[in-house]
């Protein structure tokens, strides 16, 4: 599991201008079932993506995809971790040691 942290590297008009492609990518990759869970920073510097993959070379070829990494929007911090606890709605997602 992956939490995928995106911060602006420019002005939100240009964020703007690529976000419906943006979103394509997002809705491609919830199809697939790479990614669990995004959305916006607050304050909006960024946004943030729970990833559910394979490994960090297999999540950053996909991320590599999105539009904003493709014109240099945004800055990717990538932390893995195992979700050893969750609630009851989020049960699918657990994992053991």
């Amino acid at each position: 599991m992956f939490i995928v942290s995106l911060t602006y590297r420019c002005e939100l008009s240009e964020i703007e201008a690529h976000l419906a492609a943006h979103i394509e990518y997002l809705e491609q990759q919830y199809t697939l079932g790479h990614f669990l869970a995004s959305g916006r920073k607050v304050p909006r510097t960024g946004g943030v993506i729970l990833a559910d993959m394979p490994s960090k070379e297999a999540l950053e070829a996909v991320l590599a995809e999105d539009p904003f990494k493709q014109h240099q929007l945004a800055d990717y911090d990538v932390i893995e971790f195992i979700p050893t606890k969750t609630n009851e709605a989020l049960s699918s997602i657990r994992q053991t040691l």
